[in-house]
């Protein structure tokens, strides 16, 4: 597991330098919350939201369609 995380990691930081610099801190935030709704055994929130938000991307696209 160690190699795998190691090895996540380094594509992030490589990601990181590579992204425009408000590309980079947006994801740096994500991250952050992700981390800590782990720490709060809260993530069933952030799986919530991401399921509401292709719910609210699939009526605009019928709407526009």
């Amino acid at each position: 597991m160690e190699v795998w995380m190691d090895a996540l990691v380094e594509k992030l930081e490589a990601k990181l330098r590579e992204w425009r610099p408000d590309v980079a801190e947006q994801v740096r935030q994500y991250v952050a919350e992700i981390m800590d709704m782990a720490d709060r055994d809260t993530l069933d929130i952030l799986r919530s939201r991401v399921v509401e938000q292709e719910v609210l991307d699939l009526l605009d696209e019928s709407e526009s369609g």
